[in-house]
């Protein structure tokens, strides 16, 4: 599998169940319905999970726009390769959102709320406030490429072992699980512009009845806040290592 096939499939394994576990939480009449935070959360943690594991040998599962920016920033990633990877996080975003679609199709005419529609695609700040959402995402990025790196750092790398191969995307996945445990509560986390934006496109092109808009002022926040916040996570580890 090619780098570019890896950063796909990932990222398509990633949205379908992050996403996924959205809709069975936000939806009507899904046996899921109204679980909950935790289920969500957990749901994501375990998406991170999956799609590492999938890709991590060909492409090193960045799955997000914001760890390659992030690891190119601090010279662990060719630039070269960067609009490579954005291209196929981005698809693999679109494709897994097409799938959860299809997935909950008798769903989304079952369910008025226009908000909770998009918001199986995209993320929304409980309370809308530009600079508390940009920080909150930056805060929330930054904690993740800063822990992804520490997580694979070579003093955690016991020889033979398969650590990185192994174990580290497990840990990745409680890394997740953590951020939106005890950052997500003011923007949802996206902590990926990939995983925002990819879907909201969709959300915008699909036929899903009573949609409502996509919300296009705030979706510049979970794209940027999430890239100042990879390139701050890493260069903040280069330097403490």
């Amino acid at each position: 599998m090619t780098p570019f096939l890896a950063e796909l499939v990932g990222t398509t394994i990633l949205i379908t169940l992050g996403n996924g576990v959205v809709a069975n939480v936000v939806l009507n009449k899904t046996k899921g319905n109204a679980s909950g935070w935790i289920v969500i959360t957990t749901g994501w943690a375990m998406a991170v999970t999956i799609g590492v594991y999938a890709s991590n040998a060909a492409s090193g599962a960045h799955l997000n726009p914001a760890v390659t920016i992030g690891l190119a920033a601090i010279g662990k990633f060719s630039w070269s390769q960067v609009p490579a990877y954005l291209a196929a996080q981005m698809l693999g975003a679109i494709f897994g959102s097409v799938l959860v679609w299809l997935a909950y199709l008798p769903h989304w005419a079952e369910t008025a709320d226009q908000g909770g529609k998009l918001g199986v695609f995209a993320t929304a700040p409980a309370i809308r406030h530009t600079v508390g959402n940009l920080l909150t995402e930056i805060i929330g990025t930054a904690m993740l490429v800063g822990g992804v790196l520490a997580i694979a750092r070579p003093e955690n790398l016991v020889p033979n072992t398969g650590f990185d191969k192994g174990f580290a995307p497990f840990l990745v996945g409680l890394l997740v699980w953590s951020i939106g445990l005890s950052l997500g509560g003011p923007t949802g986390y996206a902590i990926n512009p990939a995983r925002d934006l990819g879907p909201r496109i969709a959300h915008a092109l699909l036929p899903i009845p009573g949609k409502g808009g996509s919300d296009w002022g705030y979706a510049w926040i979970p794209v940027v806040g999430p890239v100042i916040g990879g390139v701050l996570g890493a260069m903040c580890f280069k330097c403490c290592s």
